[in-house]
């Protein structure tokens, strides 16, 4: 078997429980099982956090809109055939999946008034969206039809967009690392012959301008071609398993949608200005996000966001209470822990392994008797019987640093 093979997400996906694809639900949406749910949950929480402290004020969009809505935006005219149809409820009343989020957030900055003293505003959503992708591109999580987006879109004046794409950037470094997603280079994709394009030549040569600029010292390739059809962007590609390379980070500049959606700030002249919007995301989709990270990890997480965190594993009954009492004081700590009581130590050690579960928490009638526990790493090696207290205070630190070792450093 090939090595590429060996680590297909999909595959890993079913042995370790992360999701399901069934027909019956449909080809390209898959189900996220509970282990998968409590990895992709722990990275959500992570991920807006990191943008709370970065400024950015979240809100809920519905995952649909009037037809009129997409209309304006232009993706019925620019996008369609990558849209599902329009559901109509009566002769004026239709309604659209939607394929992107940006329409929403341009009306949230609509919803009143606005100052230069807000600017930047930086609205962030983990938002559903739905493209009606062809069922022979369809995989696993990588290529799907519902697309669970980190996306966020920062309303700014030009003068505040370079420092704007360069923080943005700093961003995704940052939370690149804490996964360890391993990027495998910049693009700067742009307008291409034969595409269809809104705006002007002069708005897309400052935009690719400014993006250039906020790339200066980083080695990137030009994608001529590959622009949206509103602005140009930046994105940060990687690889799979398999040597696809396909893009997981983006910020995108637009002086298209705030013409569209007559967006306007006061500025300090008391004129009446468009801002720029800069579309950006951190680490792309939470379905393509997974596809890639089961793989480079091989399903071996990073500790803060293994589905299980802590196996707690009696050798007999006998230790079922110090057992018990370990497990509480560890979802107490907030981990995420689980008992193992049946059949023999052995094989459970090692079903904790194939699980890539990071720590094994093995009690014994020593341990039990000392208050002490036995911790074995999932990569084979062991500790020296610790503290109860002093193995949680070692995985908490684990898990708190987000690293990807499995001891303190």
């Amino acid at each position: 078997m090939r090595e590429s093979d060996m680590i297909d997400h999909r595959r890993l996906g079913r042995e370790l429980e992360l999701f399901v694809s069934d027909p019956l639900a449909g080809a390209g949406l898959p189900i996220w099982l509970p282990a998968g749910a409590a990895a992709r949950h722990a990275v959500e929480e992570y991920v807006r956090e990191l943008e709370r402290r970065a400024g950015y004020q979240h809100v809920y969009s519905p995952p649909l809109g009037k037809r009129e809505l997409f209309e304006r935006s232009g993706h019925l005219g620019y996008f369609a055939d990558d849209m599902f149809p329009p559901m109509r409820l009566s002769a004026d009343d239709e309604f659209v999946l939607r394929p992107a989020l940006c329409p929403h957030h341009a009306l949230v900055f609509g919803a009143r008034g606005r100052s230069y003293r807000e600017l930047p505003l930086r609205v962030a959503e983990l938002g559903g969206m739905y493209r009606a992708e062809r069922s022979g591109v369809l995989g696993g999580l990588s290529r799907v039809r519902a697309i669970s987006l980190n996306d966020a879109h920062n309303f700014c004046a030009l003068e505040q967009v370079g420092a704007e794409v360069a923080e943005i950037l700093r961003l995704i470094r940052e939370a690149h690392a804490a996964l360890g997603v391993r990027p495998a280079g910049f693009r700067l994709s742009v307008r291409g012959p034969g595409q269809r394009y809104v705006g002007d030549d002069a708005q897309w040569a400052r935009a690719e301008e400014l993006l250039r600029d906020a790339l200066a010292g980083v080695e990137y390739e030009v994608a001529p071609g590959d622009a949206a059809f509103y602005g140009p962007k930046i994105d940060v590609q990687i690889v799979d398993g398999r040597g696809r390379e396909s893009t997981l980070a983006t910020v995108q500049l637009d002086f298209d949608k705030p013409e569209r959606f007559d967006l306007a700030y006061t500025d300090r002249d008391g004129a009446r200005r468009r801002p720029v919007m800069v579309h950006r995301s951190l680490v792309g989709s939470m379905e393509r996000l997974f596809a890639y990270l089961i793989e480079v990890h091989e399903g071996a997480f990073p500790a803060w966001y293994a589905p299980v965190q802590l196996a707690v594993l009696p050798v007999d009954a006998g230790q079922a209470g110090a057992a018990a009492d370990l497990a509480r004081r560890a979802e107490a700590a907030g981990l995420r822990v689980e008992i193992d009581a049946a059949g023999s130590l052995g094989a459970r050690i090692r079903d904790a392994a194939r699980r890539r579960i990071p720590y094994a928490a093995v009690v014994g009638a020593r341990e039990a008797a000392d208050g002490r526990v036995s911790l074995r790493l999932r990569d084979g090696r062991s500790l020296d019987p610790l503290p109860v207290a002093d193995a949680l205070a070692l995985v908490g630190d684990v898990v708190a640093s987000r690293t990807g070792q499995l001891l303190p450093g």
